[in-house]
């Protein structure tokens, strides 16, 4: 027995402090401990030392051998028994906390005999010096006589192999019994295999959604994990059933945690590809290069993370302490993480940029005072090609950070000159100009009638100013200026039909070389405006709403003239 040993730095918390105990040279301070000490001692065949694991009271020492209890023990788990596997066994002194058992039972798996189920409980002790040592349970130890009085039938698997194989053993267990256990797993694969066949074929006649995407990529999913599964619960209740040795069921039991945790990660990994391969089809289909680059970096850094959380789970469940290569694991993270701070940024920012999509690939933009056309969205940057045909770079974390106008999603261009005319022109003039320049705006059919206006808004030191302010319907910016050219063509002829032209600039000296207003000019246009206004048709300062009506798309576009405009026929 090993002696206790209180390990204690400071005398005020000398009474609080854990002790620290010696280890056990049976491996019994812990549940996991004696369950693993008892299974290595039946597997060499030292029956002595495995009762050593026994809490035997007073009265069974009197009538029983110890040595015949522990085989009888090892009989009993071997004909009906279950032991838990050795991950889910507490490997802390004090026990489980929270199997409502109290603090000195530990449940560590089943057994029936003549069909009554019963609990197999270890009991914590204490030695000479008050370490804690586990034992299996007086209680359970009371029932284990009555098996072997009845002199049970042998377990199925002995009464079919031959006796030669049950005498030759490997690691304390029969040789008919490994080759039982081998059998046994093929057969519990084919009948996993089997149901997992036939449960996908027979699922498209009750849900036919199932063999569209992404439900058919989910579904194919599930069948290799869940046959995995079936296979794992098919094995073990059939090693039960058949009365394969505890030993070999027992050391097996980690290795189902394991291939049942791979199963798990197995089916988190499938189902992780087919919803991102839905999603970057998607998104390639919508021609958005940056969400495909943001699905794959994802999808990786998500991999990675199943891999590291199933290398925990199996070293965890192999007995290895896991806490201090987490603790490590998280201030190597943080490290990590302040050292890519601006990757971190910018890979933020790409996500900004790709779900609140304020430019795309192909898109004419303004950035901060970088101008040009978006070439590529990555994770890390994105690239314009500006007008002078140089290629700008810009991380994604200064990016979404920046004000970005997008001219690619603009409907309508907005028309807004100013036209600058003599100090000659009268105010019949002013106003023919502003019905004609109007009537214009209204006839196009590429101008949009509202809000489209032209206002004389000026009397400058050197002319007087028009202002002209519509909305053109254009696709594209090539468009809207074809449609501008038109339409300043059109407003040119108007002025110069008006017998008035645009003002020089106030710098040059033209009184003796300028040109002389044609006078019939302006007594034509005069007497325009006084017809309109004994009519009392001058659409000043509004157009009437019908004259609109009739205005619409009443021009011709393109001009009369233009190769585009063959075959059509002027409106006005």
């Amino acid at each position: 027995m090993g002696q206790a040993e209180l390990l204690s730095n400071d005398t005020s918390s000398s009474a609080n402090a854990e002790p620290a105990w010696l280890p056990d040279s049976l491996g019994r301070r812990t549940p996991r401990g004696a369950v693993e000490g008892f299974i290595a001692a039946v597997a060499s065949e030292n029956y002595a030392r495995a009762s050593m694991y026994l809490r035997i009271d007073s009265a069974l020492k009197r009538n029983q051998n110890r040595e015949a209890l522990a085989r009888s023990l090892q009989r009993l788990l071997d004909n009906s028994g279950h032991i838990l596997p050795y991950s889910m066994i507490s490997d802390d002194p004090a026990g489980a906390d929270d199997d409502n058992l109290g603090p000195s039972l530990e449940k560590v798996g089943t057994a029936s005999i003549n069909n009554e189920e019963f609990d197999i409980l270890l009991e914590k002790t204490q030695d000479t010096t008050g370490a804690p040592v586990w034992l299996v349970s007086s209680e359970t130890i009371q029932r284990v006589p009555l098996l072997v009085e009845e002199a049970p039938i042998a377990p199925f698997i002995d009464r079919i192999s031959p006796p030669v194989l049950d005498r030759t053993k490997w690691g304390g267990v029969p040789v008919s019994h490994w080759l039982g256990a081998i059998l046994l797993l093929l057969i519990a694969y084919l009948l996993a295999w089997g149901i997992t066949h036939l449960a996908l074929f027979l699922i498209p006649f009750f849900y036919p959604k199932a063999k569209v995407e992404p439900t058919a990529g989910i579904i194919k999913a599930f069948a290799l994990p869940i046959r995995i599964y079936i296979t794992i619960w098919l094995f073990s209740a059939g090693m039960q059933e058949s009365g394969i040795s505890i030993i070999l069921r027992q050391g097996s039991s980690n290795i189902m945690v394991i291939v049942a945790i791979i199963a798990v990660m197995l089916l988190l990994w499938q189902l992780l590809g087919v919803t991102t391969r839905f999603f970057e089809r998607r998104l390639s289909h919508h021609q958005n290069q940056a969400g495909v680059s943001a699905i794959l970096f994802l999808r990786r850094t998500a991999k990675v993370a199943l891999i590291v959380l199933a290398i925990i789970l199996v070293l965890d469940t192999l007995g290895f302490d896991v806490t201090t290569g987490l603790a490590a694991l998280g201030i190597g993270g943080i490290a990590l993480a302040l050292g890519a701070q601006k990757t971190v940024e910018n890979f933020v920012g790409s996500v900004t940029l790709i779900a609140d999509q304020p430019i795309r690939v192909g898109d004419y933009c303004k950035v901060g005072d970088i101008s040009g056309t978006v070439e590529q969205i990555g994770m890390r940057s994105t690239r314009i090609r500006t007008i002078n045909r140089t290629m700008v770079t810009i991380p994604n974390g200064d990016f979404s950070s920046e004000k970005i106008e997008t001219f690619a999603t603009r409907d309508q261009f907005l028309f807004n000159p100013s036209f600058r005319l003599r100090f000659e022109t009268n105010p019949e003039q002013i106003r023919y100009l502003l019905v004609e320049l109007r009537s214009i705006l209204y006839a196009h059919p590429k101008v949009d009638p509202s809000p489209a206006r032209v206002r004389f808004v000026e009397i400058g030191a050197d002319a007087l100013k028009l202002e002209v302010y519509a909305y053109i319907k254009a696709l594209d910016f090539d468009e809207f200026l074809e449609i501008q050219e038109d339409l300043l063509l059109r407003m040119m002829d108007v002025v110069g039909a008006s017998g008035t032209a645009f003002a020089l600039p106030s710098q040059l000296v033209y009184l003796s070389r300028d040109e002389e207003l044609p006078e019939e000019r302006k007594a034509e246009v005069e007497a325009q405006v006084e017809k309109w206004r004994a009519a009392g048709e001058i659409q000043i300062p509004k157009f009437d709403p019908d004259r609109i009506d009739e205005l619409k798309g009443s021009l011709e576009y393109p001009a009369k003239g233009s190769a585009q405009g063959k075959g059509k026929q002027s409106n006005i």
